[in-house]
């Protein structure tokens, strides 16, 4: 007897439908899975069949072929479990009537017939809905998930006979109530910039990264506050949109680690990997074509301490997303797209000792010592950094100092302000932040006066800059008139960001 069920992969953060057919016929027991499976998917034969058997089902003796169409498309994970002894079952004739053809059913089982969570569900989900899907059946742990998606019918299990006999209609199961986002919660830091004294300077450069969403680049002695100013940046990050929330929750779904009691991603990621990290686990790759740090950290920050301590090679791949604001990961049977539109903030010393440049340490090292240390940085990579800020060490008159420090807290209400007048301009766009700009906006949104022209015009014979430089300039004046409420940039503006692109001392 031949059954279909409906279910969903995934191919990077969208979904595609895969139809579970199975097929029990005479002859010697046996049990086929094809349909490019994975290891994962093939392993299921023996978590399907004792979960059958240990929910009080007959596993059927028959000859068994099951076929995961589109048969080209590797299936990859255990998300398949669930579906398949569903189809099963049809096909012995234990689950009756024509239910089960209005569910996607995806989830994966436990020996004892348990229904486990799954990593993936948000964006199976939502491509389903795109295809005309309303009623879903899922694990139960992943209901907090789920709850956020309006429009569709889902039903949450915790085990394999349940959800038999709600498909055979003897008990009745209502679908899972829905959450309404409620925008981010407010979360304690550890770290507030009331606790930083001095360094005004990158303060106010921070507060300028962050309302426009630009990358900056601080450099500085060993001691001078780089990672602390840095680990201070959740208490200053911008309200979450449902929308960002949605695609935050959608990558950390994929990826594995969405905290299933919240179900939902409620404020911005801030990632900081090691300089150790592999270029597979920072772009995103490995066996299943996971999603990399890049991507974990998009709409939020991702921190690289110690710059160029990191591989030249691990540096240069961050080009195109911090160009392009996605990240391509090719394999031979699929090629994965995931967003990676953050913010990259990143720390270094001048030189191998850290003194160089400094106004109270002595620098050991030679020059050959320190050009090299600076080549592990490229020019292009260099290019796409906004901001780039001396971070001088702090006297002892800062740290002394009695003076209450401006709290993290009205640093984030000029930040918000600024951020809803880059909501309010790009409202008929997708983009969000004035880093994200095309040159059409650019056109458009900034506008100079002689003065800021005949400024922007001298610094950009002066000082070498590229096409890139110049509307990274733009932006960041466009951020800081915002910042200052000002509906036109003015000369003030250009010149602030002008005096953010290079360092001249350390040559970057």
């Amino acid at each position: 007897m031949f059954s279909k069920i409906s279910s969903f992969g995934l191919m990077g953060l969208n979904g595609f439908k895969i139809d579970v057919e199975v097929d029990t016929s005479l002859g010697l027991p046996s049990y086929d899975i094809v349909g490019l499976p994975d290891v994962a998917v093939k392993e299921s034969r023996e978590r399907v069949r004792s979960a059958i058997k240990n929910s009080g089902f007959k596993f059927p003796t028959n000859k068994i072929t099951i076929n995961l169409a589109p048969a080209n498309i590797k299936k990859v994970g255990a998300n398949f479990d669930l579906p398949i002894a569903i189809s099963i079952l049809i096909s012995s004739g234990q689950i009756v009537g024509t239910k089960s053809n209005d569910f996607v059913i995806i989830g994966e089982l436990g020996l004892d017939g348990s229904i486990r969570p799954i990593t993936g569900v948000l964006p199976s989900l939502i491509s389903a809905r795109s295809e005309g899907f309303t009623n879903f059946i899922i694990p139960s742990g992943n209901s907090k998930e789920a709850s956020f998606i309006e429009g569709i019918n889902v039903y949450g299990f915790n085990k394999l006979v349940d959800v038999v006999a709600f498909l055979n209609n003897t008990i009745d199961f209502k679908p899972i109530e829905k959450n309404i986002w409620q925008g981010e919660q407010l979360d304690i830091f550890e770290n507030d910039f009331s606790r930083v004294k001095g360094q005004k300077i990158a303060k106010r450069a921070i507060e300028i990264a962050v309302a426009g969403g630009h990358n900056i680049l601080m450099v500085g002695s060993p001691g001078a506050g780089k990672t602390m100013i840095a680990k201070c940046i959740p208490s200053i990050m911008p309200k979450l949109t449902f929308e960002e929330a949605l695609e935050i929750t959608k990558i950390h779904s994929i990826a594995g680690e969405l905290d299933l009691n919240k179900g939902v991603i409620t404020s911005r990621p801030f990632r900081s990997p090691h300089h150790t990290a592999s270029i597979a686990s920072l772009t995103g790759g490995g066996r299943d074509a996971k999603p990399g740090e890049v991507s974990l950290a998009s709409n939020g920050v991702l921190f690289l301490d110690e710059l160029p301590e990191y591989s030249r090679q691990t540096l240069e791949t961050l080009r195109q997303p911090l160009e392009d604001g996605v990240i391509t990961v090719s394999r031979v049977n699929a090629t994965y797209e995931y967003p990676a539109s953050f913010m990259l903030v990143a720390s270094m010393n001048p030189c191998p000792c850290g003194n160089y440049g400094s106004a109270s340490s002595v620098c050991t090292c030679s020059p050959s010592q320190i050009q090299n240390y600076l080549k592990r940085l490229s020019g292009p990579l260099l290019d796409r950094i906004d901001l780039k800020i001396d971070v001088e060490k702090v006297t002892y008159l800062d740290i002394s100092n009695k003076l209450k420090e401006e709290s993290s807290e009205e640093i984030k209400k000029r930040i918000d302000k600024a951020r809803q007048i880059q909501i309010d301009r790009f409202k008929n766009s997708s983009n969000y932040t004035n880093a994200k700009m095309s040159s059409k906006d650019i056109n458009e949104f900034c506008n100079l006066d002689d003065e800021s022209e005949m400024l922007i015009k001298l610094a950009f014979e002066k000082y070498n800059i590229s096409a890139r430089g110049y509307s990274r300039i733009l932006k960041v004046a466009r951020t800081i008139a915002d910042l200052d409420g000002e509906k036109n940039i003015n000369s003030n503006h250009i010149a602030e960001a002008i005096a953010y692109r290079n360092i001249d001392k350390f040559q970057l």
